[in-house]
């Protein structure tokens, strides 16, 4: 049942549902609510599945949404909401600090990247400000989507070779595996590392898990 507004001139406050695994990180974010007037917790679901239908069901102001679940993806979540409620307002918690999740997630529609460790500090600014019609985008990860965009994105055939690279494949390898030269692959590899800004191809690979270019 949500909370009663005191006087006609009082607002409703944001309603939230969060989606997340976790239990005792759900615990965390109901404690950093509750203390809140003008936020109200409706719903707390345990995997994907749930997270929908209690979308349907409470309608949030805000929903947010852990991007590693193991019935289905934050990803796959969002889509779902989205393609019967295209307003929501959908916020992503993650401990993936990749840029290339970031697009993912804001490309399927979330209007805000919050990353688990930081959640105490800034869940509710957040949940303000979206709910407010901005976004909330970390300044490290909108820096690296803005030099993603300005061409220094992993192409997919250069996905193909780092994740040969990652398997521990050398260039002659990779060339077989590819159908391609060793000169092409050696040309590939020299682009990933200048994109990666990486030392090597090692780096290389710890760069691009970071990022979610590759996943374990």
């Amino acid at each position: 049942m949500y909370p009663t507004r005191m006087n006609a001139y009082q607002p409703l406050p944001i309603t939230i549902l969060t989606v997340d695994d976790h239990p005792l990180f759900q615990q965390g974010i109901a404690s950093v609510i509750a203390n809140e007037a003008d936020l109200y917790l409706v719903g707390q679901a345990a995997n994907g599945a749930e997270g929908i239908a209690l979308f349907r069901e409470k309608r949030p102001a805000v929903t947010l949404i852990d991007l590693q679940m193991p019935d289905m993806s934050g990803i796959d979540v969002i889509v779902a909401i989205r393609a019967e409620f295209p307003a929501a307002r959908i916020v992503v918690l993650t401990t993936l600090e990749g840029d290339v999740n970031a697009a993912r997630a804001i490309k399927v529609g979330a209007v805000g990247y919050l990353f688990k460790s930081s959640v105490r500090k800034t869940l509710l600014e957040t949940v303000r400000h979206v709910h407010a019609g901005g976004q909330c985008i970390p300044p490290s990860l909108a820096h690296a989507l803005l030099a993603t965009r300005n061409g220094n994105a992993i192409t997919g055939r250069e996905v193909d070779v780092l994740k040969l690279v990652a398997n521990g494949n050398s260039n002659v390898s990779i060339a077989e595996a590819l159908s391609l030269s060793p000169e092409t692959v050696k040309g590939y590899v020299s682009s990933i590392l200048l994109k990666l800004q990486a030392r090597d191809r090692a780096h290389a690979v710890m760069i691009a898990l970071q990022r979610g270019i590759l996943s374990l």
